[in-house]
């Protein structure tokens, strides 16, 4: 009987090798000052910036969901890392941290280079976008566990803030404003249903034009990253709401203390094109508790500050705290 390699079983190490030489430059891109070591090593190193009185760690992971789906029958990778960062820095924001370093897993039944270095590449400039650096990460080949053609993803992302920063929650009370945050369309949230409407229901193609250019454009916008826009206005923002499954009902309460409600005018809210369209067929609560519906993101300001917020974001203003049970009430 002859012998068999790891290669007969379905992996291939030479590929995975190929791999990392092929994503070096682009990961090295993401590198700021603290950075020590370079990749290759058994873990990432980063120094922790100076300046803190009382410097806390925060961590975030997160996936992209069934999003991935359709990055796979549509061959377009290239955005889903940029999804992936989102997902992970836009809710160390809420806590007032700010990135400093993220971390990847990519798991697939059969690795395909170019296929995992797109996917790669678009993290590495969601790490850009956020400013943020890509130290590290873990490609592991999975026959029998994925098909072919299947991956998945995870990611980790560590930030760091000032301990007295942190308590947003403390500091929202009646009489303040509610800022949206425009999202850049779907994001990462609900693409069960996405899928199950446009390709189950409606029996759409990905070719299929929708608001002057291809289905699978709009469905595969990357997720907007506010990581640059909080730093730029940090000192004006009391809380921050990132709005992902549950929508703005069920993740704008998680800022409020008891005794407080959100009032949102819903008139007020700019519902992009593709929610407008799902809104046919699907109930507008449902809608809501599903989908971002257009704000990717709502902060809570002082009325003092909202002039300034306003002209330095492309923000717009959508309700007000009030006091009375922690909630949010729609008018």
């Amino acid at each position: 009987m002859a012998n068999i390699s790891y290669k007969d079983s379905g992996v291939d190490i030479d590929a995975g090798n190929d791999f990392v030489e092929a994503i070096k430059s682009d990961v090295k891109s993401t590198f700021d000052k603290n950075v020590i070591g370079g990749i290759g090593s058994f873990a990432g190193a980063y120094a922790l910036p100076t300046g803190y009185k009382e410097p806390v760690i925060l961590s975030a992971t997160d996936g992209v969901g069934t999003k991935l789906k359709l990055a796979i029958e549509s061959g377009k990778l290239d955005t889903v890392g940029i999804d992936l960062v989102a997902m992970c820095v836009n809710d160390l924001i809420c806590n007032f941290g700010t990135p400093m370093f993220f971390l990847d897993y990519y798991a697939t039944g059969k690795l395909l280079p170019a296929n995992a270095q797109a996917v790669v590449s678009g993290i590495a400039e969601g790490c850009r976008r956020s400013e943020c650096s890509l130290v590290g990460g873990e490609t592991a080949e999975m026959p029998g566990m994925y098909s072919d053609d299947d991956f998945d993803l995870a990611g980790f992302a560590v930030g760091i803030a000032e301990r007295s920063e942190m308590d947003r929650v403390s500091l929202v009370k009646p009489g303040q404003v509610l800022i949206a945050m425009p999202s850049s369309g779907v994001h990462s949230n609900g693409y069960s249903l996405v899928r199950k409407l446009f390709f189950e229901k409606l029996e759409m193609s990905l070719d299929d034009d929708f608001d002057g250019k291809p289905l699978i454009e709009t469905l595969m916008a990357p997720t907007r990253i506010y990581v640059k826009e909080f730093k730029a206005n940090k000192d004006n923002i009391v809380g921050l709401a990132h709005i992902t499954g549950g929508g703005i009902v069920e993740n704008l309460p998680r800022v409020l203390p008891e005794g407080v409600k959100a009032v949102i005018d819903e008139s007020s809210i700019r519902v992009l094109p593709v929610f407008e369209f799902m809104g046919q067929y699907v109930d507008k609560d449902e809608m809501y508790r599903a989908f971002n519906m257009g704000v990717g993101m709502v902060w809570v300001v002082e009325p003092e500050n909202v002039d300034a917020i306003l002209a330095n974001t492309d923000g717009y203003v959508i309700g007000k705290t009030e006091a009375g049970e922690r909630t949010v009430d729609m008018i």
